[in-house]
């Protein structure tokens, strides 16, 4: 979804940073996926060492010459272990850069709305955002395990653009976990813990 910066609805909304414990949070998100991109690294760098090994004996041992036939086999397997490392990491990277744009501050509404064709599987319906006027400053998916009803409902919201809506009347909404994430952030719950408090 696409906003306009130009309106002036989003001019006189007002703004704050995240805090050091909620880019906390996200961080040892980062670091916990990091933990499993582990795995495509070591895969990576090994069918790299074994593509450079059969290259350089083929090349440096005449018995050996027709082995690199086989070596882009093994080139193949390392591109695949980077496209996968890459995959794991773009997610979290791109959350944890959005901890340095603004959380948006609305004195507004909240609008549920319930699941649509376009909605993914495990989604549970929208939540938007609305400024006074009830307009819609934006809308996420919400994801869990019951389906929205459709409602709209005075309250101050707390959110940002990428992660979605933070806290509704001071409440959070379970996008970030209360406590402190354990190292390497093994054993949070999924996103299907995100709640919406009708």
């Amino acid at each position: 979804m696409k906003i306009d910066r130009m309106d002036p609805h989003w001019r006189t909304l007002a703004r704050r940073r995240w805090t050091r414990r909620e880019r906390r949070i996200v961080w040892r998100g980062l670091t916990g996926r990091f933990a499993l991109a582990i795995e495509p690294l070591i895969g990576m760098f090994f069918m790299a060492l074994l593509t450079w090994g059969i290259v350089y004996r083929a090349q440096h041992v005449p018995s050996d010459a027709t082995l690199i036939k086989i070596a882009w086999i093994f080139a193949l397997g390392a591109i695949a272990f980077a496209g996968y490392f890459v995959a794991v990491l773009v997610t979290p990277i791109a959350a944890y850069f959005q901890t340095f744009r603004p959380i948006y501050i609305l004195d507004g509404y909240v609008r549920y709305r319930e699941p649509d064709a376009n909605s993914r599987v495990d989604g549970s319906g929208y939540a938007a955002a609305l400024f006074a006027d009830r307009t819609l400053a934006y809308e996420w998916e919400w994801l869990g395990k019951k389906p929205l009803p459709n409602a709209t409902l005075p309250a101050l919201v707390e959110f940002s653009l990428y992660a979605g809506i933070h806290k509704i009347d001071g409440k959070p909404t379970g996008l970030l976990p209360d406590g402190e994430l354990p190292l390497l952030a093994i054993g949070i719950a999924t996103r299907h813990g995100r709640r919406a408090d009708l």
